[in-house]
């Protein structure tokens, strides 16, 4: 199931890619709105805290929703959580902060434990690995490209950036549906 790997991996790229550029500028925006370093300390926390929810909230979903209308809610929380930020003063950062926490974290739950639909179960490790290794990369890779774009644009300006590209993976999610079809009508013949 290539076509559907490949979906699913440029989907999780993405979000990784989103995730690191929003969790390296979301302290500048806060500062930039009058936070403190150590309410930014509590903001992360806050956001981590979310994310860890996420995990179980966003499992939880994909079992009543399915994996792609979850993927698709999550990111568009992600992607319009982290816009609404932007518009928000501070107090309404804090509270909205572990929402976007869930979305931003509870994505990639639903993508890992898709990867075994499109890889033959002989070939796990590998596709696991080839998975981990692009999106690892992606998030890797991010925090520079958005220092650039930082420098180039703004503060502001790149968290609107990495809200717009978190909602790139809509129609990608969206894509899924057949792929992920086919393997189940796969394993079940």
């Amino acid at each position: 199931q290539r076509r559907g790997f490949a979906l699913l991996t440029a989907t999780s790229m993405i979000d990784g890619a989103c995730r690191a550029g929003f969790i390296t500028f979301l302290p500048f925006l806060l500062i930039s709105k009058g936070a403190e370093i150590s309410l930014v300390g509590f903001a992360l926390v806050l956001v981590f805290a979310g994310g860890a929810a996420g995990k179980l909230v966003c499992g939880l979903a994909a079992e009543r929703l399915g994996i792609v209308r979850t993927a698709v809610l999550s990111e568009v929380a992600t992607g319009g959580g982290i816009l609404l930020l932007l518009a928000l003063p501070l107090d309404g950062c804090l509270i909205l902060l572990p929402l976007v926490g869930i979305a931003l974290n509870g994505t990639s739950s639903v993508l890992y434990a898709s990867v075994a639909e499109f890889v033959a179960p002989e070939r796990h490790g590998r596709g696991f690995g080839l998975f981990m290794t692009l999106t690892t990369g992606a998030w890797a890779i991010a925090p520079t490209i958005c220092g650039v774009l930082g420098d180039r644009f703004g503060v502001t300006e790149t968290l609107a950036i990495v809200g717009l590209f978190a909602l790139t993976t809509v129609p990608l999610a969206l894509a899924l549906s057949g792929p992920l079809q086919a393997a189940s009508d796969s394993r079940s013949a």
